[in-house]
């Protein structure tokens, strides 16, 4: 009787062990699944902005001449905020 028992409970070990792998396995492959779509979505942004910038280069261009003035302004800000200390 009580070896029936003890092969019971390792039957019952057993299929938990199983079914804990068979666990481990579903989320090893759900975090394979999410760092492929994770890497292919960076590579569409990525190609997304060198198409954009190859065909925008001059409004690119403008936007960065534009922003030279505000730079020099809020660096001219911080230098006298950090001189008055």
């Amino acid at each position: 009787m009580s070896e029936e028992k003890n092969l019971n409970e390792e039957q019952k070990k057993e299929e938990i062990s199983k079914e804990i792998e068979e666990l481990e396995q579903e989320d090893k492959s759900k975090e394979i699944f999410k760092m492929v779509l994770k890497i292919i979505l960076g590579v569409v942004l990525i190609l997304a902005g060198v198409v954009s910038w190859i065909f925008w280069w001059k409004p690119f261009l403008t936007v960065v001449a534009g922003c030279i003035g505000p730079f020099l302004i809020l660096a001219g800000v911080i230098a006298i905020t950090i001189a008055r200390e």
